[in-house]
């Protein structure tokens, strides 16, 4: 089905991004794969070309570009040119949102202008632990003091934890209420904030996930980011957004996953002709190809909601759900059709199935998807 039409801006925009990937990302992605990091360099190249934090008024730097599309339009390209684990999305669309809705003009003065430039890189620190998508049970504190707060606790799975120069913490400011929650401005340097190994994980190689430690962690009261015991309602602010990310990113990896099993079908001969010529192959991509179609159409029109203010929490819960299932089907029965190949982290598909699996459980487990889809309808 023909997807909705872009603007001739647009359409210069994605020929500008897909050479910003092909020439800047994708040639370092196996060199950072095997180190399990980005460069920095790549934050800064992509601050450079424009394409970090576009929302951003132009009094800080900004391109003061709000619609959703040209963020979609980057998700794209970085799946097909770049490397999935250059995590500049939740860098500009996840994490700097919250500073321009929730900061002080002083905190956008002070760090948007280096969001956008790539020089101050982001994360946001919720996980921990025991407690991942329930905050009601963080246990991490933070305790006023004076003009500043005392930060302590852990965080785990922080992505983009070691290169991060700015993390946004969630944290308990009220001991016995399970939502009163405060969020902090924690910057590189700053004395008892440190960081763990470098976890290993099973895709995603090349992002950097860690866990960040918090001891008596001095927080300027100047770097309380929205209102103090707030935090819990801020965080919900961006859910809708985050998941409709998670979902755009999905439905093309999952076409990816068609397209290059596509390929090596036409190539692989069994029992003396092609692999595409069996009724098995064709039936399973032709079913997997009507999934993305599907998953596609609903994507765009939950871009089209999200531009106009109107996506609602269980539209992005549906769009995430079956967007991440529909990759994971894709990548299960496309490493099946390469066969021994499949298992081979030289073919493009045992990377794309590696990558997969997270996706249905970050941005909210499907189990919790599926529970806000219900509460919609049962309750």
């Amino acid at each position: 089905m023909q997807r909705p039409a872009l603007t001739p801006e647009m359409e210069m925009f994605r020929d500008s991004a897909e050479k910003f990937f092909k020439t800047e990302i994708g040639p370092n992605a196996e060199r950072w794969r095997e180190a399990g990091i980005v460069d920095r360099e790549a934050f800064l190249k992509a601050g450079a070309a424009g394409f970090l934090c576009m929302w951003a008024d132009e009094k800080y730097g900004g391109l003061g570009i709000k619609d959703f599309r040209y963020e979609q339009i980057l998700i794209e390209a970085n799946a097909r040119y770049g490397d999935p684990g250059f995590f500049m999305t939740p860098h500009s669309r996840l994490i700097g949102p919250y500073i321009d809705t929730f900061g002080t003009e002083e905190q956008k003065q002070r760090f948007i202008p280096k969001m956008i430039s790539g020089e101050c890189i982001l994360a946001v620190a919720m996980t921990e632990p025991d407690a991942g998508s329930d905050l009601a049970g963080m246990k991490t504190r933070a305790e006023e003091k004076d003009e500043h707060w005392v930060l302590n606790g852990t965080k785990t799975y922080i992505s983009n934890g070691i290169l991060a120069d700015l993390v946004i913490v969630a944290a308990r400011t009220i001991p016995d209420k399970p939502h009163a929650l405060t969020l902090f401005l924690v910057e590189r340097g700053m004395e008892g904030f440190e960081r763990g190994r470098r976890l290993k994980k099973m895709g995603l190689k090349s992002q950097d996930t860690a866990a960040l430690f918090f001891r008596d962690v001095r927080v300027p009261k100047q770097n309380v980011l929205g209102q103090v015991h707030k935090g819990f309602y801020h965080l919900m602010h961006a859910l809708a957004e985050e998941r409709l990310l998670s979902a755009a990113g999905n439905v093309v990896a999952a076409r990816i996953c068609v397209e290059v099993t596509t390929e090596f079908v036409r190539n692989r001969k069994v029992f003396g002709k092609p692999l595409s010529q069996m009724q098995n192959t064709r039936f399973k991509l032709a079913a997997l190809d009507t999934e993305i179609e599907v998953a596609q159409t609903f994507v765009d029109r939950c871009v089209e909601q999200h531009n106009a203010g109107k996506l609602t929490a269980e539209d992005a819960a549906r769009a995430k759900l079956f967007c991440s299932e529909v990759y994971a089907r894709a990548a299960d029965e496309c490493v099946q059709l390469h066969g021994g190949a499949g298992y081979m982290e030289e073919y493009a598909i045992c990377r794309l199935y590696q990558d997969e699996r997270i996706n249905r459980i970050y941005a909210g487990t499907s189990e919790i998807m599926k529970e806000i889809i219900a509460r919609s309808i049962l309750d």
